[in-house]
């Protein structure tokens, strides 16, 4: 039950970071006529790239990578949602190995236990041997740089960029915005013992940040990973369809302070702006998920609860990974996970609002 909880969190870190990035790098280029674009450029292009710089911030240990003006190759980026109080450095509450397709519009996203038992990257024992730990502990010891260098260890495959945010950005933004609309008709009431207790009332015109927080959250419905996955594409839409209102453009001056205190990442303002542009310029988008497979346990009677990686399936996420980093692949030739496999009829819903795409 504890691990069900923890696992529940993943997707309000995933959603955020998302809806973060591409609300920043799209919010004047969702509305694709040319009066709105003309105006994005001459009076916010410039503000946004300027506030954008508060959040820039690249690992120590890596050299800045080239900005990408026009469609790019295949990237992949480690999502952080830090569990993060006050000045403390935090955990890693969730980490989301993404791969990004700038080129046919499609993202895979691997969620990664919290409490996976792993090799931490840069960090040994006195005696010099591996230190072996939960990864969500990895950020704790050396923040973004050894989470990512902990990743790309367990695997075995490159992280190109990552993105960071704390729970108070998710709940500031969408309240910056002035809340956003949800098609929910029953009230949402999470109250297993296990889990969390909130209650979404249904049929509000706006929904707050809280209340979208809790929207994609939660977990007691009969659809489990497939319904709440159906929930985080409804979000997104919402979200992006908030962006694309005019009356938006005014406030993103404010947003962008509000991720300068909460949002971090090493990709430079420009390249956030420019794949926004290049993501909506891709007539359908779709997003394929999939959560490392294992089983929760004790290495020791009374010792500490970790989730050990199913190693079959820890290698199918390495051929997956790989594939979807090779831009020579087409979309129609990209592996899937297997839940997407065992059900072709039933495609991705796409990110674009009112898109009919099938695979």
């Amino acid at each position: 039950m504890r691990s069900d909880k923890r696992l529940s969190r993943k997707w309000k870190w995933t959603i955020s970071l998302l809806a973060v990035i591409v609300l920043i790098g799209t919010a004047g280029y969702y509305n694709r006529g040319l009066l709105a674009t003309w105006g994005f450029d001459l009076f916010l292009k410039d503000t946004v790239k300027d506030k954008l710089g508060q959040s820039y911030k690249p690992l120590p240990s890596r050299e800045p990578k080239p900005v990408v003006y026009k469609k790019e190759d295949p990237f992949s980026l480690l999502l952080l949602g830090v569990d993060q109080r006050d000045k403390e450095i935090g955990r890693s509450d969730t980490m989301i190995y993404t791969v990004v397709r700038p080129n046919d519009g499609s993202i895979l996203m691997i969620s990664i236990p919290r409490d996976t038992y792993t090799e931490i990257a840069g960090k040994t024992k006195k005696n010099g041997d591996p230190w072996e730990d939960k990864i969500t502990h990895a950020y704790a010891f050396g923040g973004a740089e050894m989470a990512v260098g902990t990743v790309e260890h367990l695997f075995d495959s490159r992280v190109d960029y990552y993105a960071s945010i704390n729970f108070k950005g998710f709940r500031d933004v969408i309240d910056a915005m002035g809340g956003i609309s949800l098609p929910i008709t029953e009230d949402l009431v999470n109250d297993d013992p296990g889990h969390e207790k909130f209650v979404v009332k249904a049929g509000q015109d706006v929904y707050n940040g809280q209340d979208a927080l809790n929207f994609v959250r939660f977990r007691e419905d009969a659809g489990g990973d497939m319904s709440r996955t159906g929930r985080h594409q409804v979000f997104l839409n919402a979200i992006m369809n908030k962006a694309a209102e005019v009356g938006q453009w005014t406030k993103i001056p404010e947003l962008m302070d509000i991720m300068g205190e909460n949002f971090t990442t090493d990709l430079t303002p420009d390249h956030i702006i420019d794949l926004g542009k290049s993501m909506l310029s891709t007539d359908t988008r779709t997003i394929y998920s999939h959560t490392l497979k294992g089983e929760g346990g004790r290495k020791t009677s009374g010792g500490a609860w970790y989730y050990f990686a199913d190693e079959e399936d820890l290698d199918k996420v390495k051929v997956l990974i790989d594939g979807w980093l090779d831009p020579e692949l087409t979309k129609a030739q990209l592996p899937l996970p297997d839940q997407y496999k065992q059900k072709p009829q039933t495609p991705v819903k796409s990110l674009s609002a009112g898109s009919t795409e099938e695979e």
